[in-house]
């Protein structure tokens, strides 16, 4: 139904979606999908193209925006980063979630950052949740988001939202003490794709 929902949302606003993957995810298997996050748009792009249910986990305070607000308190798990009990109540309900194909989202960056930066650096969470549950990191770039549903609400129009979807890096031999190598590697693979793409570059060094 969230698929369906995504899908009628994306279309209706009139994005095409423009979706290209190096490597396929199977039914029945959970993943951590790592997008980079650069509008609103994101999580409903995210819930379009993927053929698995999905559960989020993001900052409690985007409950408050209207519309968007109402669909993310039903496919999120809430934190909040500045509290150790909070955290751990994450670590509980991913591992009651992830079963029969049921996978992860997290973007990495946190928050949407400023549109003049490329890529902002990574949060630890999404990587030490594959490295626990020893599922594959989906690393996804989202190319046009940023430029056709900005904050700025002069800037916005009808597109197609273009999507490429990496290989995956597994975790499954990984331990704790190579979580930072996997955020890194994860980050420079998301960041060397967006400086190479002459439209997301173009808008990100745009004139203010």
């Amino acid at each position: 139904m969230a698929r369906i929902l995504s899908k009628i949302l994306v279309y209706g606003m009139g994005f095409r979606l423009d979706f290209k993957a190096v490597e396929n995810i199977e039914p029945d298997k959970s993943y951590m999908f790592c997008p980079n996050h650069s509008s609103l748009m994101d999580p409903f792009v995210l819930i379009a193209i993927s053929k698995n249910p999905i559960v989020f986990v993001g900052k409690k305070e985007l409950v408050k925006i209207p519309v968007f607000g109402f669909f993310y308190k039903r496919v999120v798990i809430m934190v909040d980063r500045s509290s150790a009990k909070s955290r751990k109540r994450v670590y509980k309900m991913a591992k009651k979630r992830l079963k029969n194909g049921v996978s992860m989202a997290i973007f990495p960056e946190g928050l949407v950052p400023a549109e003049d930066v490329v890529l902002a650096p990574f949060k630890k969470g999404a990587f030490g949740l594959a490295i626990e549950f020893k599922i594959p990191i989906v690393p996804q770039v989202y190319y046009d988001c940023k430029r056709f549903f900005s904050w700025d609400f002069l800037k916005g129009r009808p597109g197609v939202l273009r999507v490429h979807q990496h290989k995956f890096i597994k975790t499954e031999n990984l331990k704790e003490e190579d979580l930072d190598t996997l955020q890194t590697q994860t980050f420079q693979l998301m960041y060397n794709d967006l400086l190479n793409d002459k439209e997301y570059m173009k808008d990100t060094n745009r004139k203010k």
